[in-house]
């Protein structure tokens, strides 16, 4: 299988590279030192990691080769210190985003892959318009994959990454599994500066674990493959605890500055209740049981803050990307693409 060439579609260039899985990997400044490369016979740490992957049934000549051609990118690691996320406002993030060229495409992508969309919420429980909003922000409906070479992206935070080194080693050492054993070349896998690849920007530890084959055609395949993109986000979600039919945020209304007894957008499990909130001074929509466990969210505006709540399935999107930002952005996103199917039809 040849990935640009797959299907007779190519990957398009990403120049943006917003919101892929920067946040979720606490970021430090920039390192500015760049090393001489990752050739194993000069980087003892590279030399280590093809002994593991050798280890696991890897060609050790192969491996080489492709450490050789392994480049340093001090362009990563300055895109990995400053994630859109951490220094936008709420109003200024979801402006990315929100737009009506987005919205739209979200429509026509959920009409061309109707059937598609239908047998994942099916199989998974995931709406097509939550299904959509993830891949639409996260490359514009497949338009926007990556420009950075995930080899290099890879080597450069595994090896020399100041805080998450650790990390980005497992994910090039997936990386080179994942695309040795289907037979692809890891040279021309382009990604986003963090190493996630396709329409769905999966990490390779991510496609390893969650990938599925939604066409039946004997290929895993996220880079060329919208089918297999949207089977493979509704299992991502199904896996990680999403509720069919359970909602995701509710509006709330709080004071001009947040109550400092409360712990606003931190995106773990729902940890204050309903109650508690409202007696800190939030309050929340009507309806909504003084007993129910919620995320307490403040967004940060221009002027003031906006007010929120989220419940378990705003955990599960959280799950893709750890920013709150990100998961109202997929969150907002998926209710337009949906009133605009509902006013429009999907044709």
């Amino acid at each position: 299988m040849t990935v640009n060439n797959a299907r007779g579609r190519r990957l398009k260039s990403w120049g943006a590279a917003l919101v892929v899985a920067a946040p979720l990997l606490g970021m430090a400044g920039a390192v500015t030192a760049a090393p001489d490369g990752f050739a194993p016979a000069t980087h003892p740490e590279t030399a280590k990691l093809v002994d593991e992957l050798v280890a696991k049934g890897l060609n050790r000549d192969r491996v080489t080769e492709l450490m050789n051609q392994a480049d340093y990118s001090q362009k990563v690691l300055d895109a990995m210190s400053r994630p859109a996320e951490g220094h936008l406002r709420w109003d200024q993030y979801r402006a990315i985003f929100m737009k009506e060229s987005r919205i739209e495409a979200g429509k026509r992508f959920i009409a061309e892959h109707r059937e598609t969309f239908d047998r994942a919420e099916a199989e998974y429980g995931v709406p097509p318009e939550v299904i959509a909003a993830i891949i639409g922000v996260e490359t514009f409906f497949g338009k926007h994959t990556g420009t950075h070479r995930v080899i290099d992206s890879l080597s450069t935070l595994a090896f020399d990454h100041p805080r998450r080194g650790t990390f980005f080693r497992g994910e090039l050492s997936a990386f080179l599994q994942l695309t040795l054993e289907q037979g692809i070349d890891p040279l021309s896998i382009k990604g986003s500066y963090a190493g996630a690849m396709g329409y769905p920007q999966f990490i390779p530890t991510s496609y390893q674990a969650y990938a599925v084959d939604f066409d039946g055609d004997g290929v895993r395949d996220l880079w060329n493959n919208p089918v297999d993109a949207i089977g493979s986000v509704g299992n991502y979600f199904a896996r990680h605890g999403w509720k069919a039919g359970a909602p995701v945020v509710s509006v709330a209304d709080g004071p001009g500055k947040p109550p400092s007894s409360v712990t606003f957008n931190k995106t773990k499990k729902p940890y204050m209740s309903v109650s508690a909130l409202e007696a800190a001074g939030v309050d929340v929509a009507d309806g909504v049981s003084g007993n129910t466990q919620v995320i307490p969210l403040a967004l940060d505006l221009k002027k003031g803050y906006r007010y929120a709540v989220g419940y378990n399935n705003f955990y599960v999107i959280t799950r893709y990307n750890h920013s709150h930002l990100y998961a109202m952005a997929v969150d907002e996103l998926s209710q337009a693409i949906k009133r605009r199917l509902e006013d429009g039809g999907a044709g």
